[in-house]
């Protein structure tokens, strides 16, 4: 942790007047946005989360507790999405946040000594819904870590030619299926698709190669007209916050398939993200140096230093007959060999206009040891190293039953800056062969 990059709002020093454990995920340093809806159903609304409890900013618009001209006037906490608060921009968010972390400080009487604000605007965690954070218009997925893409390379083409030539000049990504994606907890339906054996035909039915993504993706703020770009520069500015990513792969479908244009139904089924948007603001402490890359990137590329993260990454594997998640692998987002704002820029040097609320995912984030390996082709290395589970079960691939949990925290000096949870259980198919 950079101890010298914070501002008031994630001083190590401040506490709540809501109890929040040294290790929990959301204490006043992190303030991480969400959608959530009191049960039963009402109409969505954003709030934040603080312990284990959600402040519904709604509630704080109506009562005028914010200041800034932009939130009293458009009101965007009383949406169904980030979206609109998301594009109002850095000046927006950062004087939200200040205000939000003001309002929540253990000197701080206005919401702590008003006992029915304090009863309409702080719910138990418990007892909402949490929904998607915003409507997503397009998801991209990039294909950032080296250590990930060697591997891959490595089981398809041999070692010596695990990279593609133009790995190490610019991020690869596709464009990926905004529709299919889901927050934590919704059920994910195996897929169907083509097929083919080494030995046969192709054939229709359910992937028997099932795997998780371990990843980490952003949400665009204010975006770019179209036909112009987004600096490397200044990418940061357009970057409203990050969530944990489950990019689910149909490794089967996915090796029929990809070939000529790349992912496709492989992919495309379900893609599940954390519900909390950590904020940049909020892991500013967290930054560090990336890895070096060599050869230099191209002069659009070359972003300020230090545009990594230090979050730790942990994927783990439930089974039916299992009481508990097994952890499968430990990573770090600070393993990723093009950061956040190289992504954006490239993705925009064409002209290409994102858009607030765009997701835009890490790809696998795998580290420089076998146990940090974010994803069970790795894990497993094809398949040929099952993993022994706590019930004497093994695992090469993703079992119907079975729950992917996946979390994510930066630990400060006393506190974490956390990212919950994103997880899924796998449902049988319903096609037929």
């Amino acid at each position: 942790m950079d101890t010298d990059m914070f501002d008031a709002t994630t001083d190590p020093g401040l506490k709540s007047f809501i109890d929040v454990a040294p290790d929990a995920h959301f204490p006043i340093q992190n303030l991480p946005y969400g959608v959530f809806t009191p049960r039963p159903r009402a109409v969505p609304r954003v709030g934040v989360a603080i312990g284990d409890f959600v402040l519904d900013l709604s509630a704080l618009e109506e009562r005028g507790l914010f200041d800034h001209p932009a939130i009293r006037s458009h009101r965007p906490f009383s949406n169904p999405s980030l979206n609109e608060f998301m594009g109002m921009g850095k000046e927006v968010w950062k004087a939200a946040r200040a205000r939000i972390s003001r309002l929540l400080r253990a000197d701080a009487p206005t919401l702590r000594d008003d006992a029915d604000l304090r009863e309409q605007a702080l719910l138990p965690m418990a007892s909402v819904e949490m929904m998607l954070p915003a409507e997503i218009g397009d998801y991209t997925d990039f294909y950032s870590s080296k250590e990930h893409a060697t591997n891959v390379g490595a089981m398809f083409r041999g070692k010596e030619n695990a990279l593609m030539p133009n790995w190490l000049h610019l991020p690869v990504g596709y464009h990926g299926r905004a529709s299919s994606v889901i927050v934590s907890g919704v059920d994910v339906r195996r897929p169907c698709g083509q097929t083919k054996p080494d030995d046969g035909p192709p054939r229709f039915g359910p992937t028997r190669l099932l795997d998780f993504e371990l990843e980490m993706g952003f949400f665009v703020g204010p975006g770019n007209r179209l036909g112009e770009s987004i600096d490397v520069r200044r990418a940061a500015d357009h970057i409203f916050g990050f969530v944990l990513v489950n990019d689910w792969s149909a490794r089967d479908i996915q090796k029929w398939e990809y070939v000529p244009l790349g992912p496709f139904l492989g992919k495309n089924f379900a893609t599940t993200v954390s519900p909390w948007v950590v904020t940049l603001e909020a892991l500013e402490p967290f930054r560090t140096d990336g890895p070096e890359q060599d050869p230099a990137p191209l002069p659009y590329l070359r972003s300020e230093p230090r545009r990594a993260y230090d979050v730790r990454l942990e994927a783990a594997l439930q089974s039916e007959a299992m009481e508990a998640p097994h952890t499968l692998c430990r990573s770090n987002f600070r393993y990723m060999y093009w950061n956040v704002c190289q992504q954006l820029a490239h993705h925009t040097v064409n002209g290409c206009n994102a858009r607030p609320g765009d997701l835009m995912a890490s790809g696998t984030i795998s580290g420089p040891t076998e146990d940090s390996y974010g994803s069970l082709l790795e894990l497993t290395w094809r398949g040929t190293k099952p993993i022994p589970l706590p019930d004497g079960a093994t695992r090469t691939f993703i079992a119907d039953g079975d729950r992917i949990v996946m979390t994510g925290w930066a630990q400060g000096r006393g506190y974490r800056v956390g990212f919950g949870e994103a997880a899924a259980r796998v449902l049988p198919a319903t096609c037929r062969a």
